[in-house]
């Protein structure tokens, strides 16, 4: 009789830890390779991140936030980018450089990997929406380019937290 409680006691722990992995992986955390260089040189292609699929559960993404999300032309690709746009906002590009608002002084964004060139826009960012721009503006495919060139608020699966591969890296607030 002991021996069957001992067995059952085993399965159902198993079963237990299986559940909790089951909803880590899928439900609270996300494991993403970045597989391009439009996020160089803050996240470099090949990386492999971790996304915290609860970071805005009771809060709003902000600017400045590095967030995997649908790709708003093709939901079934996941994508990684810079959240520059918020709600409500309208976004110009001025030789490379980004202006809110009608700002006179533009966006300082010290993770560049080089001087961007161009002009863009302006975009008016819808309420439920964002404006998202990768960090090596020179070669990234981002809201300047797509034909729907806002991501949706329940579009954003979630913000990286850290990476873990080549090397281990946090990213917060001074992302």
């Amino acid at each position: 009789m002991n021996r069957k409680k001992e067995i059952t006691g085993n399965i159902m722990m198993v079963v237990l830890a299986l559940v909790i992995a089951l909803v880590v992986n899928y439900m609270i955390l996300l494991r993403v390779e970045i597989p391009t260089n439009s996020m160089e040189n803050t996240i470099m292609a090949g990386s492999r991140v971790v996304v915290l699929r609860a970071a805005y559960l009771f809060s709003d993404p902000e600017r400045g936030d590095i967030v995997v999300f649908r790709y708003p032309d093709d939901e079934t690709q996941n994508y990684a980018k810079r959240i520059i746009g918020l709600p409500g906002e309208t976004v110009e590009i001025r030789d490379g450089l980004v202006y809110i608002d009608g700002s006179e002084e533009p966006l300082q964004e010290d993770y560049l990997k080089e001087t961007p060139t161009g002009d863009y826009g302006p975009y008016e960012v819808p309420e439920d929406s964002y404006f998202m721009l990768g960090d090596n503006r020179e070669v990234s495919e981002d809201s300047r380019f797509w034909k729907n060139p806002y991501v949706r608020r329940e579009k954003i699966i979630g913000r990286i937290w850290f990476e873990y591969y080549p090397s281990l890296h946090f990213y917060g607030e001074d992302q």
